[in-house]
């Protein structure tokens, strides 16, 4: 039985809520993961921004090398790899889904060490919680 007013598990509704979403539920779904990051940072998925590296890993266009974020546009990401001819001869970026990709490199700036660095100590935290120091330990017995 659903106890919670706002869940739903109606279709048209779970899709006006995806498109209507507000920016930082959007940041969360904007977001992938990459198994890399998870050994260089510590942290298993970052929101996708311009500039960051990615690689896409399904799709007709997937095995081409690391390609740079151009735009990020409506849950779509347009990469500088994966490009399509048009009949009247333009070259137009094809979107990709955000599933469909892996975040290979990112462009730090301040903000983004600050997220990383947040990450990292509420990981650190989590390994420690629930363990006893030594210091508890004697006091206990005490």
């Amino acid at each position: 039985m659903k106890f919670n007013p706002f869940l739903t598990w109606g279709c048209s509704t779970n899709r006006k809520r995806h498109v209507n979403a507000p920016s930082h539920v959007r940041r969360n779904i904007m977001s992938s993961h990459s198994k890399e990051l998870r050994q260089k940072c510590n942290v298993r998925s970052m929101p996708i921004r311009k500039d960051d590296g990615v690689q896409v890993v399904r799709g007709h266009c997937k095995g081409q090398q690391i390609g740079k974020v151009v735009q990020v546009y409506r849950y779509v990401i347009y990469t500088e790899r994966v490009q399509l001819e048009k009949a009247n001869g333009t070259t137009v970026h094809v979107g990709i889904h955000l599933s469909k990709v892996v975040l290979i490199r990112l462009k730090l700036d301040k903000d983004r060490k600050k997220i990383l660095e947040r990450k990292a100590k509420s990981r650190q935290v989590g390994k420690e919680k629930g363990k006893y120091k030594e210091e508890l330990i004697e006091k206990m017995q005490e």
